[in-house]
């Protein structure tokens, strides 16, 4: 099933030092719940739609705070409809972010 939430337009990578864009990513990434959570949503693929307190041991609504740290810094992308939510990386800024660590 294909959701266009996690669909994202090609985009030039920009590798020009952006020490705000930094700290703000490092910031999302500084909690290990969200890292296992990008790790997660990266290795599943597209659209996650299953449950995210199957895999962290959290109650929901910690995960559900987590997700939005990770959503508000565009590591990942979500949407739902009536029924389930779909999450997934945003492999964009994902790159991004690599891109702007590779150069510090």
């Amino acid at each position: 099933m294909s959701n266009n939430c996690c669909t994202t337009e090609p985009a030039a990578l920009d590798i020009e030092f952006k020490p705000d864009e930094i700290a703000l990513l490092c910031k999302a990434l500084g909690h290990p719940a969200r890292v296992k959570l990008l790790k997660h949503l990266s290795n599943y693929g597209e659209c996650f739609f299953g449950s995210l307190t199957d895999i962290l041991p959290l109650a929901a609504s910690t995960i559900s705070q987590h997700v939005t740290i990770l959503k508000e810094a565009g590591l990942i992308l979500g949407s739902s409809d009536e029924q389930r939510v779909c999450y997934c990386v945003n492999e964009v800024r994902l790159a991004q972010f690599k891109n702007l660590i590779a150069g510090l």
